[in-house]
């Protein structure tokens, strides 16, 4: 026979168990706004039924309900769905980090503008023109020497500024090295906690959102893939477990996965780049520790176009002979300042200057002429005409700019009004350069700022294709995972009054235990 008091107990496990349910819905809602959290929902089950199962159970025409409990408390998530925001993530990160990198030359470039190189040398070339009309103008000559030091300066401003981006692009590996390994140790005491929640029959789901919000982090920086290990003990069978993260290499298998986080173990990555000024180019990272235990990844052995390190690495540069966005654009640059001056000293050194005088009156014959732009930091050899000279040393030989009347205007000794040698070095801006590919100068700098705008572009695009493939995945994430409170506060008034219909439960049982204990065995009173 079943218990006169079986309907209290029923009751009481209704009115805990929607109560819980409303507990749930408050967390729910104060966390409406907090990064990474997941709404989380009250697993609901019936209890065990009356009567049992046996030979002694007693005889009634079936199952008697006896209530409800919490199972489990859990958050809602779609693991496929952080996979695909992961992923997206990663490529975000490399597009993003390369974007900015070509951004950074282009500004320092500053082509087309009224300030740039080019325009420094059109200056230039201008200047010569005037000066082959003109020779014998004291004026024009200085004109010419000054835009001359406004070219050198122009190399010099670049090559300084692209240098410097390049140690700020350094820094930056080596910040986000710093960042990787912190994320790491977070991850590896994440699951360590979890691991000790989890065989006790509870769900951490807050250390597994704050996880979650680690990993999608860590994603930004290399292709991932995560893994799951169950803890054992009392565990649920929808807990998680622990978290094993890797970095997936371009390695042939089976070393093309690399663990370096695996349960409360955390590897940490050392990069090789030299401390201080110096700028050698990238060749591997080191992971030491356990679980990847000393493993190495060059840069070769990444994948192509995936994560922001990458990206970084390919801006600042990388491999044995310089290869590299920065190192790339400091290479031609330099090539094109040396190729450029070799080749108009060369024809500035066969003309002659202005004849002077002596302090006696008598005329000093021109002097042959000298290197226009020079190394200020060489040695002087008569024979050399600027093998030494980049895009950060290349200035105005001072014995010219000092005595603009040793700007070699003319082809021919002597010759005051001659300005022949001056048309020559103004031709110069179209003449073809061997050492520049068989272009001017003028058109090898096109080039070089052509092909830039053409990978900047690039970048920009894929950038934004992926910032909005990512914000669609966020949005279906988000559709899945975020606390929605118009939906909280429906279920709040639903398991509201179920709570008050569970007691009203119970004052019905109430009335009824009354009637039987107090007013039975009353006949006649």
């Amino acid at each position: 026979m079943r218990s006169t008091f079986m309907g209290l107990e029923t009751s009481k496990r209704g009115m805990f168990t929607q109560q819980t349910a409303l507990y749930t819905v408050g967390h729910n809602i104060s966390n409406a706004n907090t990064l990474g959290y997941s709404r989380q929902r009250v697993n609901m089950q019936a209890t065990l039924p009356y009567p049992g199962i046996g030979l002694n159970a007693p005889k009634v025409p079936g199952f008697i309900g006896t209530g409800v409990e919490s199972h489990s408390i859990q958050r809602v998530r779609d693991q496929f769905i952080d996979r695909q925001l992961r992923q997206e993530t990663n490529q975000l990160g490399y597009w993003d980090s390369k974007s900015k990198a070509i951004t950074q030359i282009e500004d320092i470039m500053s082509e087309p503008s009224e300030f740039g190189l080019n325009k420094s040398l059109d200056l230039f070339w201008n200047s010569l023109q005037e000066l082959s009309t003109s020779p014998e103008n004291a004026g024009t000559r200085k004109v010419v020497t000054e835009r001359g030091v406004t070219a050198a300066e122009s190399f010099n401003y670049i090559h300084k500024q692209l240098i410097e981006v390049q140690g700020n692009l350094k820094n930056e590996i080596d910040i986000s090295t710093k960042d990787i390994n912190s994320i790491l140790k977070q991850i590896a005491s994440l699951n360590e906690n979890i691991s000790k929640v989890e065989p006790n029959g509870y769900m951490p789901n807050d250390l597994y959102d704050a996880r979650d919000v680690l990993v999608d982090e860590l994603s930004q920086y290399f292709p991932i893939q995560v893994d799951y290990v169950k803890n054992g003990g009392n565990s649920l069978a929808i807990a998680e477990g622990n978290m094993t993260i890797s970095i997936k290499t371009g390695k042939p298998a089976p070393d093309h996965i690399i663990k370096i986080v695996e349960g409360k173990e955390a590897s940490q990555f050392a990069h090789n780049l030299p401390a201080g000024d110096n700028k050698d180019p990238f060749q591997s990272f080191t992971i030491n520790g356990l679980p990847a235990n000393g493993a190495t990844i060059d840069h070769s052995e990444l994948l192509p176009n995936q994560g922001k390190m990458l990206s970084l690495i390919n801006s600042y540069g990388y491999g044995n002979t310089g290869q590299g966005d920065y190192p790339e654009m400091l290479t031609e640059l330099n090539k094109m300042a040396q190729e450029f001056a070799k080749a108009f000293n060369e024809i500035h050194s066969s003309g002659f200057g202005l004849p002077t005088k002596d302090a006696a009156g008598n005329p000093i014959p021109s002097e042959t002429g000298h290197n226009f732009f020079v190394d200020p930091n060489a040695p002087f050899d008569p024979n050399d005409r600027g093998d030494t000279i980049t895009a950060g040393n290349i200035a105005v030989n001072k014995v010219v700019r000092d005595d603009p009347s040793k700007v070699a205007a003319s082809d021919l000794i002597n010759q005051e009004g001659n300005g022949k040698n001056a048309q020559l070095l103004s031709e110069f801006k179209t003449k073809s350069i061997a050492g520049l590919n068989n272009t001017s100068t003028q058109s090898f700098y096109q080039s070089l700022i052509g092909k830039l705008g053409v990978d900047g572009e690039q970048a920009n695009r894929l950038a934004e294709t992926s910032a909005v493939k990512q914000l669609t995945i966020m949005n279906s994430r988000a559709s899945v995972s975020s606390v929605s409170l118009d939906e909280e506060m429906t279920n709040m008034i639903i398991f509201q009054q179920a709570y008050n219909a569970s007691a009203r439960m119970i004052t019905v049982v109430d009335e009824t235990l009354d009637k039987i204990i107090n007013g039975m065995g009353r006949v006649g009173l």
